[in-house]
């Protein structure tokens, strides 16, 4: 550090010296989203800005979480910052849709749930996915895809339209998901007939329901572990 060089910037240096050496292991919470904080804001002390942003989403999960305009409410956040948060989370949800790539098998799909609770468990709205998968039950390339975008309660789908998805994709079978804004996995009885249609118009052409999943920020619902697929 040059002498006469503001105060935060021997301390940014030491946070990354210490996180090179050991990891996040031995950083409080705050000091993992100072460390980030770094990234998105180039000069000045982003100690307050990552303690204020604790104090009021309670953990990393919950500001990666946080929608774009409570972030800029916070003191010292800006706005560029927010922005660079969530392209930080979806570099980590592509990371785990790519580590499930390389996965031998998703027989067992609880992999898949974590993701999905990953990707959907906190958004606002309802929507629905599906994982293509091979013969051996592996994850196609790039094999996870948003169907559609619904309200607080509903995405409408169509069974046929899930089928010609998968068929585009050579896809011998599929896993679906959808998540449950209010928090409440429990399927509903529109979810259970969706389930079935699905399965109905996948086995005209041998294409396989592996799983539906129902998540939220918290749980995971499995059609296959509770015995309904």
């Amino acid at each position: 550090m040059q002498k006469g060089s503001p105060h935060y910037v021997g301390h940014r240096q030491r946070l990354r010296e210490r996180f090179l050496k050991s990891g996040l292991g031995s950083f409080h919470d705050y000091e993992v989203v100072e460390l980030l904080l770094t990234l998105a804001i180039p000069r000045g002390d982003v100690k307050q800005p990552a303690k204020d942003l604790i104090k009021r989403f309670k953990n990393l999960r919950g500001i990666l979480d946080a929608p774009v305009d409570e972030l800029r409410a916070v003191s010292g956040i800006g706005v560029v910052t927010p922005v660079a948060l969530q392209i930080i989370k979806a570099a980590a949800a592509l990371y785990l849709q790519q580590s499930e790539e390389d996965r031998d098998s998703l027989l067992d799909t609880s992999h898949l749930r974590n993701l999905w609770r990953f990707r959907l468990g906190r958004l606002q709205n309802e929507v629905f996915e599906v994982a293509y998968l091979d013969s051996a039950y592996k994850l196609l390339r790039d094999g996870v895809e948003r169907l559609e975008e619904g309200t607080v309660d509903r995405a409408v789908v169509y069974p046929r339209r899930v089928v010609e998805a998968a068929l585009r994709r050579g896809a011998a079978t599929i896993v679906l998901a959808h998540n449950h804004p209010n928090g409440n996995v429990a399927p509903s009885e529109h979810d259970k007939t969706l389930t079935r249609a699905i399965v109905l118009a996948g086995a005209t052409v041998n294409l396989r329901v592996l799983d539906h999943l129902i998540v939220s920020a918290e749980e995971v619902f499995s059609f296959r572990k509770e015995g309904l697929l």
